[in-house]
């Protein structure tokens, strides 16, 4: 979208002495802008289209031209030049005449009155869902760090997912906004800017549009820090200067080079942006002087085979530095760029780096995915530009499928928007690219998600590792799979990747919504027993009629949503029960007196149970509170939290007393089985007197007690003469935890052994 001010005056002009030279730069600037708004300005770059194609394209402009007929921008242009300088760099990467016809119209739709419906008509359902799309874009506002933000990029992403040319289109109108910044008021200014940086730059980075890419780059800094901008710019002019000779000695000495190995190519000088200095000053703590790598050279070679031999070239010309040599044409970076970089000690030892690629490499390195455009019409199937970006953009759709919470989409998304890649090995020694940071659940969900879903072990360069094992390059990495094993929900606290994170929590999402569903049945069933009433209604069309009119009151979807709420404590089993029993009773049903007599009385007289038995094997739905944690013998009680399910607390927990006064209609029975499957933690207290060995000895006689050690804490006190350690233990029960405290009062150094139990 461009920047609109107003339209043309109409008022007549106030008489005024003329004014041969004013008149004359009037009529310059007159002549400029009819040129700019021509479509003779788009011709010259559209040469790769058919005659078809290119009478197409003029249909558009003119429709655009009609359009935005009497719009003036804030530069003072007809309003037409920003539509046709958008597909002016649309040319640039060769789009299609579908993109370059979106291109000039992307404004016709929101300013200018025109409908889809007429775009259908005049050209076509694919140019006006691309026009459309724009259309949406272009109402998106990021206002950073606000919630809005989240839903707006999410929009913007799936939309480019769906069609890449509307995020190229985008961009372009977005490249072509940023060189007329200048004319905006200080605040649109900084606003437009600062998404820039932080939005669009990194989508174009990792779509490998690094030509839009840096000049946005440069754009916004200039905008968002001038002063600091006008003194690196100076300061890069000065040593340009101080610099001209050695650049060009070095120039003669590498073609010279390259001559007498009979290579005459093409070496160009390359110029680090003023942002990236800017940033590598700022992130390093160096001044302008310590940065040695401003300017740079661009060898351009026949073939892949040729790039090394001007390497072997280079490096015998000049010293290498170490560490300083990356070979991205046999790992390319994530965005698909790929170059041999260098850095070598040139003459005055001046450290100068060289980028050598071959042609198709470079066009991919500077326009990413729009390469594929580039070389389709000469190429047929025969460039590998089209997957570029494209498992990225495919991860997006799957990132959507799996949340419909936009702030979280934006925190798997935003991680991968800033990569700085490790690569490491499949055991069949496939080169996989990850962020860095990324762990081996990480690359165990980078293969399949399958193979994250029931990752088990991991082996990293042939040694068993931990799960959250940090990944590095050149690591030959090797994950084994079990079909019962399920993500852990630990793994949340170390993946990097939006991938991973994305399907493990639309794992346990799920998991979550099953397991809820099924306490949600119990504990309808159990309190519809309380009203007399022996099981649900069923799925005869009679009983449908009951459930869908419970549904209405409630607002949820279906059955199954209702059940999931009750399981998650976001609604009262209770209340439900009462909204069945009343609509059945309109059917006629009847309460059993003898059901509802003996489930009203018989908790008292101690016969049968109406509670929810935990044994261990409850998940998500059902868990025991770490502020008191239960184990079997304790007298316990249930608390349905809002959205957290069944919460089981032991009956004195302070915290459950003061939940109780205040909400005691969430509170459930709850009973132990009389057979648990598992071991269950609590807490213990051990005093003792300081001195060699006393923590083995009390370990020791926990593990005499058969009692496993969960955690330790010996607090961040300095050493006394008596010291408390707190323990997380796992115990059968309470029988068990009694027999392991009486073990370690008897233990030496042992001055005092309880449990430690919330009473708060």
């Amino acid at each position: 979208m461009g920047y609109v001010t107003k339209p043309a005056s109409s008022a007549a002009p106030k008489a005024e002495v003329f004014n041969a030279s004013a008149f004359s730069q009037e009529s310059k600037l007159a002549a400029a802008n009819a040129a700019a708004a021509s479509f003779a300005a788009l011709t010259d770059k559209l040469g790769y289209l058919s005659e078809s194609d290119l009478e197409l394209v003029r249909q558009a402009y003119r429709l655009a031209d009609e359009a935005h007929l009497g719009q003036i921008r804030s530069s003072g242009e007809p309003y037409i030049t920003h539509p046709i300088a958008v597909a002016a760099q649309c040319a640039e990467w060769h789009l299609d005449a579908q993109a370059l016809m979106a291109a000039l119209m992307h404004d016709t739709m929101e300013d200018c009155g025109i409908n889809k419906a007429d775009l259908i008509e005049r050209f076509g359902a694919p140019v006006a869902e691309l026009v459309d799309g724009l259309t949406k874009l272009d109402k998106l506002h990021f206002n950073t760090r606000e919630e809005g933000q989240a839903e707006s990029f999410r929009k913007m992403l799936l939309a480019m997912a769906r069609d890449v040319r509307v995020i190229l289109i985008k961009l372009a109108d977005r490249a072509h906004n940023m060189r007329t910044l200048g004319e905006l008021s200080r605040e649109r200014q900084l606003r437009i800017a600062a998404e820039t940086l932080e939005i669009y730059a990194p989508i174009a980075y990792r779509l490998g549009l690094n030509q839009a890419y840096r000049e946005m780059q440069d754009q916004a800094f200039r905008h968002l820090r001038p002063w600091r901008y006008q003194v690196l710019s100076k300061a890069v002019s000065r040593a340009s200067g101080r610099r001209r000779d050695l650049v060009w000695k070095v120039q003669r000495e590498v073609r010279k080079a390259f001559y007498d190995a009979d290579l005459s190519v093409p070496i160009s000088g390359r110029e680090k942006t003023l942002y990236s200095i800017y940033r590598k000053m700022d992130e390093k703590h160096l001044s302008f002087a310590q940065i040695n790598d401003i300017y740079g050279f661009r060898v351009q070679m026949p073939g892949v085979v040729d790039c090394y031999t001007a390497l072997g070239i280079l490096h015998q010309l000049y010293k290498p530095v170490p560490g300083k040599f990356k070979d991205h044409i046999a790992i390319p970076k994530l965005n698909g760029y790929q170059s041999l970089h260098t850095t070598v000690v040139g003459p005055a030892g001046i450290h100068i780096e060289f980028q050598i690629r071959t042609e198709a490499m470079h066009v991919v390195a500077e326009s990413g995915v729009a390469a594929h455009w580039m070389y389709k019409a000469k190429e047929p199937g025969g460039d590998n530009s089209e997957r570029l970006g494209t498992q990225w953009l495919q991860s997006l759709l799957d990132i959507q499928n799996e949340t419909r919470d936009a702030a979280e989409f934006w925190d798997h998304v935003k991680v991968d928007l800033f990569p700085d890649a490790v690569y490491v090995f499949t055991p069949k020694s496939k080169i996989m690219a990850l962020p860095r940071g990324a762990t081996v659940v990480d690359f165990a969900y980078a293969i399949h998600s399958d193979v994250g879903d029931h990752a088990v072990s991991a082996k990293v360069n042939n040694e068993a590792v931990p799960m959250r094992t940090e990944l590095h390059n050149g690591d030959m990495v090797e994950v084994a799979t079990s079909p019962d094993a399920t993500p852990n929900p630990a793994w949340l606290t170390f993946v990097r990747t939006g991938r991973a994170r994305s399907k493990i929590r639309h794992h346990l999402k799920t998991l979550e919504a099953s397991q809820s569903q099924q306490l949600g049945e119990k504990l309808l069933a159990q309190a519809l027993r309380a009203e007399g009433i022996d099981k649900l209604p069923g799925s005869e069309d009679e009983q449908l009629l009951i459930w869908d009119k419970v549904l209405r009151i409630t607002g949820n979807k279906n059955r199954d949503e209702l059940m999931v709420d009750l399981g998650l404590g976001k609604r009262i089993a209770t209340i439900v029960a009462k909204l069945l029993v009343a609509q059945m009773a309109e059917l006629g049903a009847r309460r059993d007196t003898l059901l509802l007599t003996r489930e009203r009385f018989a908790p008292q007289e101690g016969t049968g149970h109406t509670g929810v038995l935990i044994d261990g094997s409850e998940n998500v739905s059902v868990q025991l509170a770490h502020c008191c944690r239960p184990i079997p013998g304790d007298a316990i009680l249930g608390y349905l939290g809002r959205g957290e399910g069944l919460l089981v607390h032991v009956q004195d927990c302070g915290i459950a007393q003061r939940l109780f006064n205040k909400d005691a209609d969430r509170f459930i029975p709850v009973e132990w089985s009389d057979e648990p499957v598992r071991a269950f933690e609590t807490a213990i207290s051990v005093t003792v007197a300081n001195g060699k060995g006393v923590l083995a000895r009390v370990a020791a006689g926990l593990a005499q007690a058969e009692v496993d050690i969960v955690h330790i804490d010996m607090g961040q006190e300095a050493a006394q003469a008596t010291t408390e350690l707190r323990f997380i233990v796992a115990v059968r029960d309470r029988h068990h935890l009694e027999a392991a405290l009486r073990t370690l009062r008897r233990t030496p150094s042992v001055l005092r052994a309880e449990r430690s139990v919330s009473h708060a």
